[in-house]
């Protein structure tokens, strides 16, 4: 899996004194501090690579701001907040421009790594701004984007090719308030155990699961009023009882392969319903195993259902997918186009065990957007 001898970044650490990369970090969504801590790896590792680097912040309230502080600034709070910053930041929609606008000046930008995580960020909107200034990009472009970030859409294109997804209910805001009964109803036939979710959000954000013997119906509706406060779509999944919760991270190569790398387990500490965002990022609620204790045959099953995965939802870049794991099934839960990205998170984690540095994978990356252009392709 690791390419041995010279290292990515040694190749291109030369050539690299004249590439200037944007980063961005922040973001209007509920991710916008773990955005913030893993652009800070990011930035830091194309500093170290010999990369001239642009940091550039989305603050909660939309600004897009130069950030004029280090990496090191982003790393002082456990969840960081960037709520203003230096001088205002356009990009142009017109791709002759190159680079960004600074003050009336145009700064040159020769490839961009949105480091952003959930809704205007993930989603494709960030990635159709991009493509509209022809600047190449870490990571997917706006239809795989958009997809991936919308869990009812994704289950039904993966579930469509023929890949393994649990049982769902969605609700959007119509159904919710015109056909209550009917939704509770079609919820009911999932199960007594299900997990209600935003449609559109990640880190475990307005994620609710409910027992129905023990929350009983005003349990779920408050549930799902919860998600609903996150994204007016509503996903309300079968659980998926007694399974394992496996990782794998896909990544497109600079030589453009699409490789799959070992498999990580999350394993929920006692106390915690499930990996929610205080297990997460908060109360050290999980222990992730890398790489992961299952059979060759399953962690070769996995890896191989993940570059499909990929494959079917038009991903570029990277992903990380998600899965549920039981003695007789494999069961796709969700791809993550941006995953974490702090060298301790589990994106990282699993292609470090893979022989792939958090440097490599990074200057890789960054290589494997510059060579990729922009538009319909």
């Amino acid at each position: 899996m690791g390419s041995g001898g010279t290292s990515c970044a040694d190749r291109y650490r030369a050539a690299m004194s004249s590439v200037r990369a944007a980063v961005l970090f922040g973001g209007r969504s509920s991710e916008h501090s773990i955005s913030c801590i893993s652009g800070a790896a990011v930035w830091q590792t194309l500093l170290d690579a010999g990369y001239e680097v642009l940091p550039i912040a989305l603050t909660p309230a939309a600004g897009m701001v130069r950030y004029d502080g280090s990496p090191s600034d982003l790393r002082a709070e456990p969840l960081p907040i960037v709520d203003s910053g230096g001088a205002e930041v356009v990009i142009p929609s017109d791709p002759s421009t190159g680079g960004v606008v600074i003050d009336g000046r145009i700064e040159p930008v020769d490839v961009v790594f949105p480091v952003l995580h959930g809704p205007w960020g993930e989603d494709g909107t960030i990635q159709g701004l991009l493509e509209l200034a022809g600047l190449p990009y870490v990571g997917s472009g706006v239809l795989a984007s958009a997809l991936c970030m919308d869990k009812i859409t994704l289950k039904t294109v993966l579930r469509a090719a023929g890949i393994a997804v649990a049982d769902w209910v969605a609700i959007d805001s119509r159904a919710w308030s015109t056909n209550r009964n009917e939704v509770l109803a079609a919820i009911a036939e999932l199960g007594p155990v299900v997990f209600v979710k935003p449609s559109r959000a990640g880190s475990s954000m307005g994620i609710t699961r409910v027992d129905s013997e023990r929350d009983g119906e005003q349990g779920l509706v408050s549930a799902i009023e919860v998600a609903r406060t996150h994204d007016p779509r509503v996903i309300v999944e079968a659980s998926v009882e007694g399974a394992r919760e496996i990782e794998c991270g896909v990544r497109q190569t600079s030589q453009g392969s699409i490789d799959a790398s070992v498999c990580a387990e999350i394993v929920v500490k006692e106390g915690f319903d499930f990996y929610d965002f205080d297990a997460k990022y908060v109360a050290d609620g999980a222990e992730l195993v890398v790489p992961a204790d299952v059979a060759s045959h399953v962690s070769q099953e996995v890896r191989d259902l993940a570059q499909r995965c990929f494959i079917e939802a038009g991903c570029e870049g990277l992903a990380r997918v998600d899965f549920f794991i039981t003695h007789d099934s494999i069961v796709v839960n969700e791809l993550n186009t941006m995953p974490g990205f702090t060298p301790i998170s589990m994106f990282p984690r699993m292609w470090q065990e893979s022989g792939v540095s958090y440097t490599d994978l990074v200057v890789d990356l960054v290589q494997q957007a510059i060579s990729r252009p922009t538009g319909l392709r």
